[in-house]
């Protein structure tokens, strides 16, 4: 597929992440992962983290209580990471530099926009710096679908809510796995650097029909 235009748009229907691609939230996300290991006295587990970023929070719950056998319900452990996610979230987030600038454009060349992620509603109502209900045209959760990332349930039901049919999407995104079935369901794919140190940038670069560096001067 060839590379898409940015802008003008050469898509129809625009669908992003959010952690990564548009808000560089890894660290915190991390810092949840560690109070949530270290008050079980489990050690740290790199693999875990990144893996809990593909599934959402119900499906990374249960994956959690079966790996490390845990006596927890799935139910209090999404509202732990709620919980802390949405007080880091409340004061911390922000969208990375150029970001707000480029949805903006897009949506004045008449682009309508999803957000698609597996962060719960919860958490992005708390951000005091970002709107996403005011940004997006639909917003589509993790828990509203039946698989993770590494299935394309999500960027489907946002094209769906959209209007758009699959091949007039373009996603957005800065982890190999959305990267790779977004494709599979024949959108555009664009993958977006971030500050992960665990982001495969060489995979990503090959499965992608474009990578980005971030979202300054795209706007322009």
């Amino acid at each position: 597929m060839a590379a898409p235009s940015l802008l003008p748009p050469s898509f129809s229907a625009g669908i992003f992440d959010f952690d990564g691609t548009l808000a560089e939230t890894w660290h915190l996300w991390r810092r949840v992962d560690e109070i949530f290991f270290a008050t079980r006295g489990l050690p740290f587990d790199e693999d875990a983290s990144a893996t809990l970023a593909t599934l959402g929070f119900a499906a990374g719950a249960r994956w959690c209580v079966e790996r490390y056998r845990l006596r927890d319900e799935v139910s209090d452990i999404v509202d732990e990471w709620n919980r802390l996610g949405a007080a880091l979230y409340e004061e911390e987030v922000r969208l990375r530099p150029g970001a707000e600038a480029y949805l903006r454009a897009l949506r004045e060349a008449g682009v309508p926009l999803a957000l698609a992620t597996t962060n719960d509603p919860h958490v992005l109502g708390a951000m005091r710096h970002v709107d996403v209900y005011g940004l997006f045209d639909e917003v589509v959760c993790g828990r509203e679908v039946a698989r993770g990332k590494d299935h394309p349930d999500i960027y489907l039901e946002a094209s769906r809510r959209l209007g758009a049919a699959p091949g007039a999407c373009c996603v957005f995104e800065d982890i190999l796995p959305g990267t790779l079935s977004a494709a599979r369901a024949g959108m555009t794919t664009v993958a977006v650097r971030c500050e992960d140190p665990r982001q495969p940038a060489r995979e990503l670069r090959r499965a992608a029909d474009l990578w980005i560096d971030g979202w300054e001067g795209l706007a322009d």
